[in-house]
């Protein structure tokens, strides 16, 4: 099989290493690569580079998804900042049986190795980093999706803020479901569409969320999709970071897609960061736009179209 790159989640590999393979597949979680790495035969990789991703957890497992791809014996290279992982790269892939060298360039550790013909507790490390149910709500998750291990306090604001809904809606950016189980809670609610740009957000999303009345979307929103048209209602608690870094492009995209979608006459709830600069894009796309609720450093609007 072809080398294989597993980025793009976390960043952009440095040129030098990119162009160690002349043909490579991106891996990630989000939109467009998420099912490949999953989809690969155990050892049929020839090789692969990696920019890790900053949890721990979460790192762990994209090494040991990889590692289970490659072939005995065929190299691979993994990176990440030394402050964002870096520094635990060699013992990670100790523990899972690999030699490794490492190096220290522009603020990164670079470790190269070959895959041993055994990897050392590899379907224990997946078990311990990959998919699982978190207390104190019991609701499947997995490290690395958007506050994973914990309920978000703006969705929870908005929760407590939400009226009954009615008729056909979506949830932007659903993550694992959290806010559309309490939408679902209207029994006027006819459908509910969830979307979300991680792959394992929208699989916990499945489990999490048994309702006839639900589809699943895995889907970039910041891609126009005429497909989404004349919704009652929209929610959203959308993203602002990406690759580490905050872009507020974000959140303005996510506005501009609830508007587009949405019939004359149809809400959109967000909650948000209190300094995001979101307010005045949403007063020049809705006709009408109220703040229904500010506490603990968030937003509650409700706009209507």
């Amino acid at each position: 099989m072809t080398d294989a790159a597993c980025h793009g989640a976390y960043g952009q590999l440095p040129e030098s290493l990119i162009s160690l393979h002349s043909e490579t597949v991106q891996f990630s979680p989000l939109i467009p690569g998420a099912a490949a790495l999953e989809a690969c035969m155990p050892a049929s990789l020839d090789s692969f580079v990696m920019l890790a991703p900053p949890g721990t957890l979460e790192r762990r497992y994209a090494i040991a998804q990889a590692l289970r791809a490659l072939a005995p014996g065929a190299p691979f290279h993994i990176l990440a900042p030394k402050e964002r992982g870096g520094a635990r790269l060699v013992a990670e892939l100790r523990a899972l049986g690999c030699l490794v060298a490492d190096v220290a360039k522009r603020h990164h550790r670079i470790c190269s190795g070959t895959r041993p013909p055994t990897l050392t507790a590899l379907e224990d490390t997946l078990a311990e980093t990959g998919p699982r149910r978190v207390p104190p709500f019991d609701l499947w998750t997995q490290p690395g999706v958007f506050s994973w291990d914990r309920l978000d306090p703006g969705s929870a604001l908005l929760m407590t803020h939400l009226p009954a809904l009615s008729g056909h809606g979506a949830d932007f950016g659903c993550g694992t479901g959290t806010l559309s189980r309490g939408v679902l809670t209207s029994p006027a609610v006819k459908s509910l569409l969830l979307i979300d740009i991680d792959r394992r957000a929208i699989e916990a999303a499945r489990r999490n969320v048994e309702d006839p009345r639900v589809t699943f979307r895995w889907s970039d929103l910041q891609r126009p999709d005429n497909t989404l048209a004349k919704l009652d209602f929209v929610v959203m608690n959308p993203p602002f970071h990406e690759g580490g870094t905050e872009e507020r492009s974000l959140g303005r995209t996510f506005i501009q897609r609830a508007s587009e979608s949405l019939r004359r006459g149809g809400r959109l709830w967000l909650t948000a960061n209190r300094h995001l600069p979101y307010e005045g894009v949403i007063r020049t796309l809705f006709r009408t736009v109220t703040v229904a609720a500010e506490a603990g450093g968030y937003k509650i609007f409700e706009a209507v179209l």
